[in-house]
């Protein structure tokens, strides 16, 4: 489904990412960890196209993704919910949905979308800055989702979200890959809540990939060793 190749990015004559080579199956969700620091949100932000790569390829189905700016690549299929969330705090939760529906050509949310997150369904008019963390993140997921992807990429999406909330993340996201039969990308500095979703753990060390292990294969004192401080 997605395919990373010989990937670098740099910011000034500083290179973060040295040559980095991963794939991403269809159906599959896919878990990079590592500290901060270490290159994990560079990534994401690169192949949303937010950051550009010095070199390399991104390929979504075959298709070189490389070049393109973040509004096409969500139109070939690409879906990023980015670190803090970053709803429109004076937006409406439903307005705050139909961001992302612009791609798709639709004009009303999808019903399913709120079967998913029925509590956005209960707030859709009250705005976005009012809700709790954790229903925040539920409403960067939606805005997400409503482009349709093949992909969805989260970056650190536990990041200020309380324990029982994070075990409901982690349903949910395998719930829509299932449903939707989408791919997802996550970025987490959680061991556990990478464990729990994660069919495949990366581990990135210093912006180079230097685990690449099935989830039934891990040694957790291995994985865990790396996110040491």
């Amino acid at each position: 489904m997605l395919q990373v190749s010989d990937y670098h990015v740099r910011y000034g004559q500083s290179e973060v990412l040295h040559g980095l080579d991963f794939t991403l199956g269809a159906n599959e969700i896919v878990a990079v960890v590592g500290r901060n620091g270490m290159g994990k949100t560079t990534l994401m932000k690169s192949l949303i196209g937010m950051i550009p790569s010095a070199s390399g390829q991104v390929r979504l189905e075959g298709q070189e993704l490389s070049g393109l700016q973040s509004h096409q690549r969500v139109r070939q299929g690409l879906a990023f919910v980015p670190q803090g969330r970053m709803v429109f705090s004076t937006m409406s939760v439903q307005e705050n949905i139909e961001t992302g529906l612009t791609s798709t050509g639709r004009r009303r949310v999808p019903r399913d979308l709120y079967d998913l997150f029925p509590v956005l369904l209960e707030m859709r008019h009250r705005r976005g800055g009012n809700l709790s963390g954790g229903q925040q993140q539920q409403l960067a997921i939606a805005r997400a989702l409503a482009s349709d992807p093949k992909v969805l990429l989260l970056d650190e999406p536990t990041e200020g979200i309380q324990p029982s909330i994070i075990r409901d993340m982690a349903r949910t996201l395998k719930l829509i890959r299932d449903q939707r039969g989408l791919s997802i990308l996550v970025s987490e500095q959680v061991l556990s809540f990478a464990l729990d979703i994660a069919d495949r753990i990366l581990v990135i060390e210093k912006g180079k990939i230097v685990q690449d292990q099935r989830r039934e294969d891990v040694d957790e004192a291995t994985i865990a060793s790396y996110l040491s401080v």
